[in-house]
């Protein structure tokens, strides 16, 4: 496996496993009590290469209130790319959007554009509530689409979504070492996975602030980057805002940590940062 692919498919993947590990109960979220129309967070992310922190990419992930065919929507958007002095190594451009119910945030369409390198693919699902199903287009590589329809289990979701299902999470019912189980479509597939809390503690940056915030170790799926198990630790604010500030996680070719840079346009104050 080449570096640069296991540099950037975190970049952009890791980011969103972030929000991912904030984690989602059995019960889907009815009500959205932490973000707002006009949220923007940003992040860079850096790989560790012969023990030296790279500064790779950035990604920033966006919240607009629209509609979706005539129905009261939000049009979450997340974009990452490698640095153009990066991209001499290994180019990236990735796009994940996702239109949900603006009551319940429940996904009517989602598309995630990959182009890594020399590798690019195209997901498309349509999420069907009269009959719970997802209809899923996936193409690899420039091959032609491969369709199918699958279950949509109840409270199942893609990545972008479960994202911001997941920070309306009530944690304070939780102690350290609980597991919360989430359900993720992933690649046209269900995939019951879980998340295990480890309690506060205050994480920093790498410009010298630090935030109180909740800790989590993701369970993850084997594949070209991951190896299985909890290889990933994440810190988000412990605050009405539930931003990731941190993750920190191990891939096939050395590591990664992905940084908070700045937020605008959060729906409460930030007050898990610690002012000196």
């Amino acid at each position: 496996m080449k570096a640069g692919n296991g540099i950037y498919r975190v970049v952009t993947m890791g980011v969103l496993l972030w929000f991912l590990s904030l984690g989602v109960c059995a019960q889907c979220i009815t009500e959205n009590n932490v973000f707002k129309g006009g949220e923007r967070v940003y992040y860079h992310a850096f790989y560790n290469w012969k023990f030296i922190w790279l500064n790779a990419g950035e990604v920033t992930f966006t919240v607009d209130e629209t509609k979706w065919r005539g129905l009261p929507a939000y049009h979450f958007k997340s974009i990452g790319g490698t640095f153009r002095n990066y991209d001499r190594i290994y180019r990236v451009r990735d796009t994940f959007e996702v239109f949900v119910d603006r009551y319940n945030l429940k996904p009517f369409e989602y598309r995630q554009i990959t182009n890594e390198g020399s590798y690019s693919a195209n997901h498309h699902y349509i999420f069907n509530r009269e009959n719970q199903t997802i209809r899923t287009s996936i193409s690899r590589e420039g091959k032609p689409f491969e369709r199918e329809v699958i279950p949509w289990p109840e409270c199942a979701f893609d990545l972008l979504s479960m994202i911001y299902q997941a920070r309306n999470i009530d944690f304070s019912k939780y102690r350290s070492g609980d597991k919360i189980p989430i359900a993720l479509v992933v690649d046209g597939e269900i995939h019951n996975l879980y998340i295990r809390y480890l309690g506060r503690e205050v994480a920093k940056t790498r410009d010298g602030r630090s935030f109180n915030c909740l800790k989590f170790a993701p369970m993850l799926v084997k594949g070209t980057i991951f190896e299985a198990g909890e290889g990933m630790t994440v810190w988000v604010t412990d605050d009405k805002n539930r931003v990731p500030i941190l993750v920190e996680a191990k891939i096939l070719v050395g590591s990664v940590k992905a940084i908070f840079s700045h937020a605008e346009g959060l729906r409460h104050p930030m007050t898990a940062e610690i002012t000196p």
